[in-house]
């Protein structure tokens, strides 16, 4: 390939990048042009191309900040996000609380982070969801950068007693485990080990909570493609939410090449699942993949992945 056929290979990825809001990737591939062109002095005209080109770069760039300075909690009105807590919640589950708990899941997924604390915290009284609703709120605190309201929230709850000795420390390992991932310093107040608190002693303390419980956390997991464009590259991805055995990863528009690679259905055999305990080895299975249509996360991608094995 010659040096004419080589620029123009890379202005024509850069703007296929671009028209697929790959808005990264396009000014990479601008700027390689720009460097071929600059290690050529016998390109006629060849100011005036660099000069067209950082055009074109600057362009991206403006996109680049309008995209990243864009609020992250943009509200929509109240009527939308109820249309939203109805079509997403979990329909195929007879379980009131559980379908309750979907609602309000939908809802942080499209950015509602306000309205969805509200709604986890109606859940922390139902004895079934109360401790993923705890979870999940303090995820959406994280999202939101207030790591701080996460602490408080759990300080409140060791405080009142809303959660047995068992569910506070399992909160309690969430948080803590989140938070020195953020690099922030914490003192969370805990039981002590040699405590005798009972289950009976704290509201909701019953088998089917206990049973409940044994889904492990998943704050990120890392998957080795084994097949397409991608096959032998591992990414490490972090967990958005999570309900029992099924994890949300968002992504945003400009990964739009990256959540092409998953398909609906798709085996994934080389998992590891990332928990404040460990990292279990294990597979997963694509169960759902949404490009987001509306709300301020429009344009944006929803993907769940089912835990099939873990251990």
């Amino acid at each position: 390939m010659n040096i004419k056929q080589q620029i123009q290979s890379l202005l024509q990825e850069a703007e296929l990048y671009r028209t697929q809001g790959l808005l990264v990737e396009a000014k990479g591939k601008y700027k390689d042009a720009v460097g071929v062109i600059q290690k050529n002095d016998q390109i006629k005209n060849r100011q005036n191309i660099i000069d067209g080109i950082n055009k074109k770069i600057k362009a991206v760039e403006s996109d680049l900040d309008a995209f990243l300075n864009a609020p992250m909690t943009v509200e929509v009105p109240e009527h939308v996000q109820d249309l939203i807590k109805k079509q997403f919640a979990f329909a195929h589950d007879k379980d009131e609380d559980a379908a309750a708990l979907g609602g309000a899941l939908a809802l942080a997924k499209f950015g509602q982070y306000d309205r969805a604390i509200k709604e986890f915290k109606e859940l922390l009284g139902k004895d079934a969801v109360r401790v993923e609703a705890a979870k999940n709120i303090i995820r959406c605190h994280a999202t939101l950068e207030s790591l701080e309201d996460a602490i408080a929230d759990y300080e409140e709850w060791f405080k009142n007693n809303i959660f047995n000795a068992a569910q506070i420390k399992n909160i309690r390992v969430f948080l803590e485990t989140l938070l020195e991932k953020k690099g922030v310093e914490h003192n969370l107040s805990r039981i002590e080990e040699s405590a005798a608190v009972t289950t009976e002693s704290v509201p909701g303390a019953d088998a089917k909570e206990e049973e409940d419980e044994e889904f492990i956390d998943i704050s990120a997991l890392t998957i080795t493609f084994e097949d397409g464009p991608r096959k032998g590259e591992t990414i490490e991805f972090d967990v958005n939410f999570q309900s029992q055995n099924v994890i949300s990863l968002l992504f945003s528009r400009t990964e739009k090449k990256l959540v092409e690679s998953f398909t609906i259905g798709l085996k994934l055999n080389q998992v590891q699942f990332i928990s404040p305990i460990a990292i279990f080895a294990g597979s997963g299975i694509v169960t759902e993949k949404t490009e987001i249509s509306s709300g301020p996360r429009q344009g944006d991608y929803s993907l769940d992945i089912k835990i099939e094995s873990a251990g």
